[in-house]
């Protein structure tokens, strides 16, 4: 029989039925009101421990961390679920419990017998805290991300300059040479003996001429490639640290 005393000892132990099969582990314990005697064990069952599920104690035996109920695990996992307000279960959800388990309570003593027959009546259950003060620690964590910020422009400007261009054309020109040849038979046929006159030809010579045409040579443009480096980034956070602090003087 598991009293008031044994009630911090019931947390997280595991909870047997009948035939040796784990039903699950103690997450709260249920006191009777009035009395505070221990009266329901609130279980993790079913899949995956996700439901929570109420068990009759009254009649349970503890022995190394470990519950033994005189219930079956189906029991357990077909009890009705309990909706508790304010830490306490109404009267109306105790005798649902109370019919599934085929218990009925004895009046003012916690304990519970087995139901022949009949009703079953029930009292408000009172949830049990264990006795423990606790605070909670925070901390900061630093989040880092990126933005997109503008990091500056680059423009393609096109202006005209002048160079000077130095370029060696061949150029020809004509010059002239006397060539003399005597004259057979020293008969001047030309009757013009002794008359004045004059020869003449045209020399010719070729100089440069330059002219300038526009001719594409280049097409140049901008294009924009990603980058990816690592950059270090650097904040303070803060952290809660706990201390034990005493009242009491050690002598």
């Amino acid at each position: 029989m598991i009293d008031q005393t044994q009630v911090e000892a019931l947390y997280d132990c595991d909870v047997i039925d009948n035939k040796g099969e784990k039903i699950g582990s103690v997450k709260q314990v249920w006191l009777e009101d009035g009395t505070g005697a221990p009266v329901w064990a609130e279980v993790n069952s079913g899949l995956l421990g996700m439901r929570q599920s109420f068990v009759p104690i009254q009649q349970a035996k503890m022995a190394d961390g470990t519950i033994t109920v005189p219930i079956a695990k189906e029991q357990v996992d077909e009890a009705p679920s309990v909706h508790t307000f304010d830490d306490h279960i109404s009267d109306e959800e105790q005798e649902a419990l109370y019919r599934h388990y085929g218990m009925i309570p004895q009046a003012k003593t916690g304990e519970h017998d087995r139901l022949d027959g009949g009703q079953a009546t029930g009292r408000h259950g009172a949830r049990v805290e264990p006795d423990a003060a606790e605070v909670v620690l925070s901390e900061e964590k630093l989040d880092v991300g990126t933005r997109n910020v503008e990091a500056g422009r680059v423009r393609l400007v096109k202006r005209t300059v002048t160079e000077q261009r130095n370029v060696t054309v061949p150029v020809t020109h004509e010059e002239v040479r006397i060539v003399r040849e005597p004259v057979e038979g020293g008969t001047d046929r030309t009757g013009r003996a002794f008359a004045d006159e004059q020869a003449e030809v045209t020399l010719h010579r070729e100089e440069p001429v330059v002219q300038k045409r526009a001719e594409a040579v280049e097409r140049v443009r901008l294009e924009k490639d990603v980058v990816t480096e690592q950059q270090g980034v650097s904040d303070e956070i803060r952290k809660e640290r706990v201390e034990v602090e005493r009242d009491d003087e050690r002598r």
